[in-house]
């Protein structure tokens, strides 16, 4: 009866060794499954924070700074033509405005 107990006792022990393995390695595939899982979530929240930053980037520094720029390009497309349409006025030789664009150009010099 000795030898049956130990064949018994030694196959039991082996069944729990492999089962206590494989559910190891279960967990462990189940576990590293969950943590890419996680990682994924985080790269799309990354991204989505970013895709956020990127949108009130644009309505709030980028947009308006493109208004901006095309107003004062306009501007200084009026004031081009104004100062080239000087030469043409006949009261150029009074005009306090064109005294004052003078006298700025020579103390910029």
């Amino acid at each position: 009866m000795t030898p049956t107990i130990e064949w018994t006792s030694i196959i039991l022990a082996i069944i729990g060794m492999v089962s206590g393995w494989v559910t190891w390695w279960l967990d462990r595939r189940r576990h590293q499954q969950e943590v890419e899982g996680l990682k994924a979530d985080n790269r799309q929240k990354d991204m989505n924070l970013s895709v956020d930053y990127v949108k009130e980037w644009r309505a709030y520094i980028a947009e308006p700074l493109q208004r901006e720029v095309g107003e004062l390009r306009d501007e200084v497309k009026q004031l081009r033509n104004a100062i080239q349409r000087i030469d043409r006025c006949p009261h150029r030789d009074h005009c306090p405005v064109y005294d004052g664009l003078r006298q700025q150009a020579k103390s910029d010099d």
